[in-house]
């Protein structure tokens, strides 16, 4: 069954059916072989982790890569023994859930170069600021240059999967 049977049954059958809990399930594998793929930050999160749940968004829907998003960052981070603490990480996974939600909408509705610029920003500046006032201004200033050049790279990654499985599905 392709990923596109699966959304159309989905819809009529409810969303906790075998065939599309399997599809997620591969994508948040995808996502623990992402989180070990590290970019250099201060804090050692910040991964490829976010690029199988924006593509599982794009190709599944907004609450498919909202749990993937979510679930890959906190594998990122459990594989750093959590190093924000595990509620921050928890806020950040939140976040992330919102930014594959944001990238379904905006890849949906938009240009694709506006959904990765848009998340881009989300994820690499309004997300660190949030935390401004429990972290400081200090990691803000340390943590947007890594995040927003991983943000840009699993979105261009998601973009150019979906680009190429999208006639697919």
């Amino acid at each position: 069954m392709s990923v596109s049977e699966a959304k159309k049954q989905a819809t009529t059958q409810g969303f906790w059916q075998i065939r599309r809990m399997v599809l997620m399930a591969m994508f948040i594998a995808l996502s623990v072989v992402g989180a070990m793929l590290k970019i250099p930050s201060p804090t050692g999160t910040v991964a490829l982790d976010s690029a199988p749940g924006f593509l599982g968004a794009a190709l599944l829907g907004w609450r498919e890569g909202l749990l993937i998003a979510a679930l890959g960052h906190l594998i990122s981070a459990y594989s750093m023994g959590f190093p924000l603490s595990i509620p921050i990480h928890l806020i950040i996974a939140l976040q992330m859930a919102i930014a594959a939600a944001l990238y379904y909408i905006l890849i949906k509705k938009t240009n694709p170069y506006v959904s990765i610029a848009v998340v881009t920003l989300y994820n690499g500046l309004a997300m660190p600021l949030s935390l401004v006032p429990m972290l400081g201004i200090g990691m803000f200033y340390a943590m947007a240059l890594p995040l927003c050049v991983a943000a840009f790279i699993n979105a261009l990654i998601a973009y150019v999967c979906f680009r190429g499985l999208k006639s697919i599905v």
